[in-house]
């Protein structure tokens, strides 16, 4: 291996990405663009849940509970219903995400204490997951306000609140439970790994398709050299990327690194050299920019979505999807990742990682250099 051939294919990248100035923007520009829309967009927080309320007690004590819940940020009260029918009316045209029923004996029951009065909650079902969390909101609120009316009702009668069992969470690494500080790890992963395998991709295919890779072929230049020289532009763009991105995670979404970043930088190479290594191999094979684009994107795009952890938790998965999780790099680098910048664990928690990501990138390489070397000697 000669560094000098290294070098000076080194440079001949560099001056076609320079002149390739449409390219250099969407390789810069793409990566902080995906983070703040899906930092936005995918969030598993609910807010601002509409609701609506059939009170037929038409009690102050209804009226507290409603103007409680109606005070924070997660619901919003979308207004009063007259008549039963006005309740599956509204719940069929999605105007409203829950209704909240309130019988006529509903405070009577309640000042009483003799028989614990009920709330009816009508929860559009149609996405499980919004609903559970509306189900979780409600139940808390209830809690907090009967909590609240008990310990008045002791002080009242001098008696004291005795609790046997008491829980006490406390949310470690997280503790004000945002999802975006458990997404951005993720969108760092998804967002290089698009970058770098696409990008690599189209390298060699342009070479095909300019008719110069039938120069290199008879050249002195081994395939070993060729494939390192036109990665290396490619990886420092792809680590600028990586910089890019944990600023615009500070900045936007207040991701900070908890961790070391010495780890986090050598993390980062192993990665990206892994998905250079496949996008590589992509370019290798194909024939055509279109066909290696297509491989690509495929490639990276939806395993890193799906099955990497980004989204959905791998654990949740059948035993045999969680094995074909494997053939995405994100997936052992979101484990390093997150045990980084949340955690802010050493190496001793994620350390199994980097082998799996090494061992990834070192098949494709070797793969690479197979059908390279065979393409080489057949020209």
């Amino acid at each position: 291996m000669s560094p000098l051939r290294i070098k000076a294919i080194f440079k001949k990248e560099v001056k076609q990405l320079l002149r390739d100035r449409k390219l250099l923007f969407v390789l810069f520009f793409f990566p902080v663009f995906l983070l703040i829309i899906f930092g936005y967009a995918v969030n598993y927080d609910v807010k601002n849940i509409s609701i609506a309320v059939y009170d037929e007690s038409r009690s102050a004590e209804s009226r507290e509970f409603i103007d409680g819940i109606t005070q924070s940020e997660y619901f919003s009260l979308a207004g009063y219903l007259s008549s039963r029918e006005e309740i599956d009316e509204v719940l069929n045209k999605g105007t409203v995400q829950a209704v909240i029923v309130f019988g006529k004996d509903f405070s009577k029951k309640f000042l009483s204490g003799v028989e614990p009065p009920k709330i009816q909650a009508l929860i559009d079902g149609l996405n499980g997951n919004t609903a559970g969390i509306i189900q979780n909101y409600l139940n808390l609120a209830v809690y907090n306000f009967a909590e609240k009316y008990q310990t008045e009702f002791l002080l009242r009668v001098g008696r004291k609140n005795y609790i046997p069992i008491q829980l006490e969470n406390r949310f470690l690494f997280n503790p004000e439970l945002q999802t975006t500080k458990f997404l951005i790890p993720g969108l760092i992963g998804f967002i290089l790994i698009i970058t770098a395998i696409i990008s690599v991709s189209l390298s060699f295919v342009r070479e095909k398709e300019l008719g110069t890779i039938e120069q290199l072929n008879v050249s002195s230049i081994k395939i070993f050299e060729l494939v390192v020289g036109k990665s290396m532009p490619f990886l420092l763009i792809s680590l600028v990327n990586a910089v890019f991105i944990l600023i615009a995670g500070y900045v936007l979404f207040g991701v900070t690194v908890n961790g070391s970043y010495f780890l986090l930088l050598i993390t980062t190479l192993i990665f990206l050299t892994s998905s250079i290594a496949v996008g590589i191999f992509f370019s290798i094979i194909a024939d055509t920019q279109q066909v290696a684009f297509s491989a690509a994107t495929f490639f990276s795009l939806l395993p890193s979505l799906i099955l990497s952890g980004f989204v959905f938790p791998i654990e949740s998965m059948p035993y045999a999807v969680r094995i074909l999780t494997n053939i995405t790099p994100v997936k052992f680098y979101l484990v390093s990742l997150r045990a980084i910048i949340i955690r802010g664990v050493g190496l001793e928690a994620f350390w199994l990682q980097w082998v799996y990501l090494a061992l990834f990138g070192l098949v494709f390489i070797i793969l690479t250099i197979i059908v390279g070397r065979k393409q080489m000697s057949a020209a």
